[in-house]
């Protein structure tokens, strides 16, 4: 049977409140609207540092823009002074990881490469950084695969000592909320995951040609 890392995060949560404390958290971000729910929803429990590590998006005015909007939503919404970690852009890292792999489809095999690129630095980071735990805000998309990256987040914390935060933040009507929370802000809401690959998927879709799913 499945876990429910939603319910797991939830009695989570509950646990930490009870006990009255507030671990670090590295929260791996891939944009503004998707952590918006997130840090709504757990910042009463942890002390997070947001981690913009995405060598995936390009190009890289893409990737600085959805940066600005990470910065300027953490402000707005009443987390100034959160950290945020970025690494230096390098989308050599991305192309390395999936080479072979240019031509499968979204939601594939390819993208959970990436997932893995992007958790495994992730969690390499909270171990370096002494965090308590580490997760991703990825799962609140109805187009990641949330059982892939919870496999690939507990596997990568068992190797580093570092506990992945299970969580499918779609759920509780999350990726809803997430779309009020971008109204509210004004935030920039893109219209591909952030690689190439997805964006010549979406641009097929707008001019009615076949294509994977993005």
């Amino acid at each position: 049977m499945a876990e429910n890392y939603g319910l797991w995060l939830e009695k989570k949560l509950a646990e930490l409140e009870r006990e009255g404390k507030r671990p670090r958290l590295l929260l791996q971000t891939c944009c503004a609207p998707c952590s918006s729910y997130v840090f709504e929803y757990i910042a009463r429990a942890f002390d997070i540092t947001a981690f913009f590590y995405n060598p995936n998006i390009a190009p890289e005015a893409e990737f600085d823009f959805r940066m600005a909007e990470l910065r300027r939503f953490l402000d707005e919404a009443g987390h100034t002074g959160t950290p945020i970690d970025c690494p230096a852009y390098d989308p050599r890292e991305f192309f390395d990881a999936v080479h072979g792999m240019e031509d499968l489809p979204e939601g594939g095999e390819r993208c959970r490469v990436c997932y893995e690129l992007r958790l495994r630095r992730t969690a390499e980071a909270a171990r370096d950084g002494g965090f308590d735990f580490f997760t991703t805000t990825l799962s609140i998309s109805p187009y990641k695969n949330a059982a892939w990256l919870n496999e690939i987040g507990i596997r990568l914390g068992e190797e580093v000592g570092v506990p992945y935060l299970r969580s499918d933040f779609k759920k509780k009507n999350g990726y809803k909320r997430s779309i009020e929370l971008s109204a509210q802000y004004d935030l920039y809401r893109q219209d591909y995951c952030g690689c190439v690959y997805s964006k010549l998927e979406s641009e097929k879709k707008r001019a009615g040609r076949p294509s994977g799913n993005v």
